[in-house]
């Protein structure tokens, strides 16, 4: 999972329930409308088989067009998936447990919330890269503070470690969150919502990352 060198790339989150049938199809559409660095795939209270079949119907569909395939909180289940890494929450998992169970070499994502420090406890932790937010309120998420831009523009002008926004981004607000140094967007309704379907939502995100760059 890279970050451009020079800009900002589409970080895309499953919907938390969906259609197993119907779903490959929708993020082949997705990934192969422009450019996308992730799939993390997120499933809410969901069982252990249904973890399984989710990833053995998505993790090719991602694999093969050399998009990093991670899962939401269940870092047990990366290696047995095949899976390129995990995402965990500061609800979830601690990050040095995350890391133990993937191994050193697979990638590994932190929920910071608004926090310099747990940013940087991350990255004490083995983090591959830090998210922060949410910076907008979000439709999957109850939001209880806003984080600011600004806090992205520390961390990227202080560490070298990428830095993700999530939480409401759309085409409409990401410019804030691109010229601060973003090293990915973390989006989920902007996509899977838009009207003219997955591909479109996300050639609109990558449009507006441009403009904004």
């Amino acid at each position: 999972m890279a970050a451009h060198e020079t800009g900002c790339r589409v970080y895309l989150i499953t919907p938390e329930r969906f259609d197993l049938a119907r779903f490959p199809d929708l993020l082949a559409a997705a990934l192969d409308a422009d450019d996308v660095a992730a799939v993390q795939l997120r499933l809410k209270e969901a069982s252990d088989d249904t973890w399984r079949r989710a990833s053995d119907a998505l993790r090719p569909v991602t694999q093969s067009r050399d998009v990093a395939f991670l899962l939401n909180d269940r870092a047990d289940l990366v290696v047995a998936t095949g899976s390129d890494g995990v995402h965990v929450g500061q609800e979830d998992m601690p990050a040095r447990q995350a890391r133990a169970l993937i191994g050193p070499d697979l990638t590994l994502g932190v929920t910071c919330k608004a926090s310099r420090d747990l940013a940087m406890a991350a990255g004490e932790d083995g983090a591959d890269y830090v998210a922060f937010g949410a910076f907008y309120p979000s439709g999957s998420k109850e939001v209880t503070t806003l984080a600011d831009p600004e806090i992205l523009r520390w961390w990227s002008d202080l560490m070298e470690l990428p830095c993700c926004a999530i939480g409401g981004i759309t085409p409409q607000n990401c410019a804030p969150l691109v010229q601060a140094g973003a090293d990915f967007l973390a989006v989920i309704g902007c996509v899977w919502n838009h009207p003219d379907g997955p591909g479109a939502g996300v050639k609109a995100l990558n449009a507006a990352i441009a403009a904004a760059a």
